[in-house]
């Protein structure tokens, strides 16, 4: 598909009003005192970027009187749930159980129904699918759709429009929803690197073995990047464009995490660090002079610390 940014400006468009411009810092204090710029998206409306997605997903589609169906590890979830409210729409959401409180509250709050699944993301879509089957409800899909890339492609038109200098970004990986907008938005332009957790390498595992390759999911960052395959849009962009994928350890995750707090009172959860755990570990090594950027994804850290709703 070679017409992403025509696309992604249409998905602008169509979500005016519907989305929070997430603000940017630069920061010295994160990585050998080099100038490092962040895009805060965990400020986004319930505290991720995945409302972008949800939202032109159902101001695209038809929506049939059953309502939307979604699978989710949590975020996405709660932001079809907050979509849906928004738009009058009926909502019912699959999770795994791994999926953690603070999330599930969230998608409670926001008035939809709730199914827990055992198991993880892939059992919760299962589960969704056959719902769509039996219902005839709108399945959202969590990030394999043109519709959701087109509004994670959003963010990056935002971050662009907004003066983002770098020359490399790093952007964290789970189903490659989120990747693909910066992929399809960049188209080249910019270096975009995926870091993925150890337990959750599912596109550094496709771009091995092939898009249908599929993983055992763990780890510190499960609940929001454990999807079992990588999307096939991710994919056919990632070998399109030579994609770099990285590979960080829980402990690298979790040591990020806490220096996001300790220097910058940034309270996040652990998928959202991936990206500085990447630089922090090592495992990518920017070129002298190279600029870096890094993307924060979320904040719905488990279990929440003040047991309070996003907006």
């Amino acid at each position: 598909m070679n017409d992403w940014r025509e696309r992604i400006d249409a998905a602008a468009d169509r979500c005016t009003g519907l989305l929070r411009r997430t603000p940017l810092m630069v920061s010295r204090a994160l990585w050998n005192e080099q100038l490092v710029e962040i895009k805060l998206e965990q400020m986004q409306h319930t505290g991720s970027f995945k409302p972008r997605g949800a939202f032109n997903t159902l101001l695209s589609q038809d929506i049939p009187s059953a309502g939307v169906v979604a699978a989710s590890g949590g975020n996405h979830g709660a932001a079809v749930a907050y979509a849906a409210d928004k738009l009058g729409l009926r909502a019912k959401i699959f999770v795994p159980e791994l999926a953690g409180t603070a999330k599930t509250s969230l998608i409670e709050q926001y008035g939809a129904e709730l199914v827990v699944v055992p198991g993880d993301y892939g059992d919760a879509l299962a589960a969704a699918r056959d719902w769509e089957a039996k219902s005839g409800a709108l399945q959202v899909h969590a990030y394999d759709t043109p519709e959701t890339v087109e509004g994670q492609g959003t963010l990056f038109r935002e971050w662009e429009a907004q003066g983002l200098e770098a020359d490399t970004v790093l952007v964290a990986v789970g189903g490659g929803g989120l990747i693909a907008g910066a992929m399809a938005w960049f188209e080249g332009d910019r270096k975009v690197v995926a870091v993925e957790s150890a337990g959750c390498p599912t596109l550094a595992t496709a771009m091995k073995q092939g898009v249908d390759a599929e993983i055992d999911v763990s780890g510190a960052a499960v609940n929001a990047l454990g999807a079992r395959r990588i999307g096939r849009i991710c994919h056919a962009l990632a070998v399109e464009q030579l994609i770099e994928t990285t590979i960080v350890s829980d402990e690298a995750i979790l040591e990020a995490q806490r220096l996001l707090w300790q220097k910058l009172r940034l309270l996040v959860e652990p998928a959202a660090a991936v990206p500085l755990a990447a630089l922090r570990s090592g495992v990518y090594r920017p070129e002298p002079g190279e600029r870096v950027a890094l993307l924060l994804c979320g904040a719905n850290v488990e279990p929440d610390p003040l047991g309070t709703a996003v907006a």
